[in-house]
């Protein structure tokens, strides 16, 4: 059984995370075939709509158990990070347009992935979070210029700042997803979504996503040596190593 499925039916591919013994949280060997998948369906001219999709949960977020080994020290950190904005980058510049169908936890680089979908429709159970200040981690620069052009600088702040859950009634409030429905009409309205896109003009859809995703790289601020002092700065820190370890043992973190 793959982490990652892909399959295509009538113009649409489904993207499937298929880990749910682990509330399907993202491996390394995971992101890197995230990129490549994506890259599979930018090819396939037949694909005209992706959905990106996972259950029971959506997306618990990286897979903090194997952080000691491929996340350990700040060099590890930044190739690590390299790998997930490869993926988030390969979604993101999709030039089919992408739907997130969310149900349960959407958390951390699940919150990266479902921000990466052009739509995003949520369950009523749907769970949101980004949680970097739990483990003592930075959140991604590419990551908070979209969670900042989604949800405002404001709700941004209170998401990154306190770890905290966001129900999906809020999320749908703030901007987060688009649509809240039923648990078991999430799939079906996803769908129901790729029916209308598909029925537009190829040429018009795909022209509106490429502008789109133009205006809002003009916005973006690129790194630089300030921003992955951040990085490495919370990679060789005790707050990052607490938390992966609170992390591990089931227990509350003990920051300085």
């Amino acid at each position: 059984m793959n982490a990652l499925e892909l399959t295509v039916s009538n113009g649409v591919a489904t993207l499937r995370i298929n880990r749910p013994e682990k509330r399907n949280a993202m491996t390394l060997a995971m992101w890197r075939r995230l990129a490549v998948l994506a890259g599979e369906v930018a090819a396939d001219d037949a694909v005209r709509v992706v959905v990106v999709t996972g259950g029971p949960d959506f997306c618990a977020g990286a897979d903090i158990g194997e952080f000691g080994q491929v996340r350990g020290d700040p060099a590890r950190g930044r190739e690590y990070d390299g790998v997930v904005e490869e993926a988030e980058q390969a979604l993101t510049r999709l030039p089919k347009p992408t739907i997130a169908a969310v149900r349960g936890y959407c958390v951390g680089g699940g919150c990266e992935i479902a921000l990466a979908c052009d739509i995003r429709v949520a369950a009523a159970d749907a769970r949101f979070a980004i949680t970097p200040a739990k483990v003592g981690l930075v959140y991604s620069l590419t990551g908070v210029q979209r969670l900042v052009d989604t949800v405002g600088s404001a709700w941004a702040k209170q998401m990154l700042f306190t770890g905290s859950q966001v129900d999906a009634s809020t999320a749908e409030r703030i901007g987060l997803v688009n649509e809240v429905v039923p648990a078991d009409q999430v799939a079906a309205r996803a769908f129901s979504l790729s029916d209308s896109i598909k029925r537009g003009a190829r040429t018009s859809v795909t022209g509106s996503k490429v502008l789109i995703e133009r205006l809002l790289r003009s916005r973006a601020s690129p790194p630089g040596a300030d921003t992955d002092a951040l990085y490495d700065k919370a990679y060789s820190g005790v707050d990052y190593a607490e938390g992966v370890a609170a992390f591990l043992e089931n227990r509350p973190p003990s920051f300085e």
